[in-house]
């Protein structure tokens, strides 16, 4: 379980705030507008309304304690910026700042933010990469090069092992997991025989993954 701090309630900021809140850890939420706090607060260990370029409020708020400060204020990044150099300077551990464009992206990381995420622009890559190929059900990229994706056992593997198919050798292909349903198998061993009615996720480059997804 970690402490997170979560700066902005817009559709971002509350949709990270829940989902941390979910996955067991302590969620501190924080924003100027009463409404979204309060709309929040069911959802998380506490909500606090305030602003995030001011000081004093997060002296009060001990932002040294948190694992994990979240600077999701996406309306005004004059804001976003401030308060992610104030978070940094108030002790901080590790702030994770929203950009919208490369630029932002190069100003919050020279004042302070530890890594910075483009949630509409990984979102978008994500779906185009997804819905341009029939054959794959998730992507998550890892490098510029390589990506793991949930792919349907490809046809003619059935009744195979993995040691008889040779995929690592002849399709440059690592298996990660086996998933039947919402069950998942990490690791299957060299002897594992595909089953047409189960998914595989894999590791590979782009390249690769059109040699047996088309």
């Amino acid at each position: 379980m970690k402490s997170i701090l979560i700066v902005g309630l817009g559709r971002f900021g509350s949709y990270m705030a829940k989902k941390f809140s979910e996955l067991g850890n302590e969620v501190m939420a924080l924003d100027t507008d009463e409404e979204r706090v309060n709309e929040l607060l069911p959802y998380v260990t506490s909500a606090q309304i305030g602003d995030a370029t001011k000081p004093s409020v997060l002296e009060d708020l001990g932002v040294d304690g948190y694992d994990l400060c979240v600077v999701s204020v996406g309306e005004n990044f004059q804001s976003s910026l401030e308060a992610t150099s104030l978070l940094k300077e108030a002790g901080a551990k590790r702030v994770l700042s929203r950009a919208s464009t490369e630029i932002q992206a190069k100003f919050l990381l020279r004042n302070g933010a530890d890594e910075v995420v483009f949630a509409e622009k990984q979102m978008a890559e994500k779906l185009a990469v997804r819905y341009s190929a029939d054959n794959i059900f998730d992507y998550i990229q890892l490098t510029p090069e390589y990506a793991i994706y949930e792919i349907p056992t490809p046809h003619g593997w059935e009744g195979k092992s993995i040691r008889e198919k040779n995929v690592r050798a002849k399709y440059s292909l690592n298996i990660l997991a086996v998933k039947h349903g919402e069950k998942i198998d990490p690791l299957p061993a060299a002897d594992y025989v595909f089953d047409p009615a189960a998914r595989l996720i894999v590791m590979c480059r782009k390249a690769d993954i059109e040699r047996i997804t088309r």
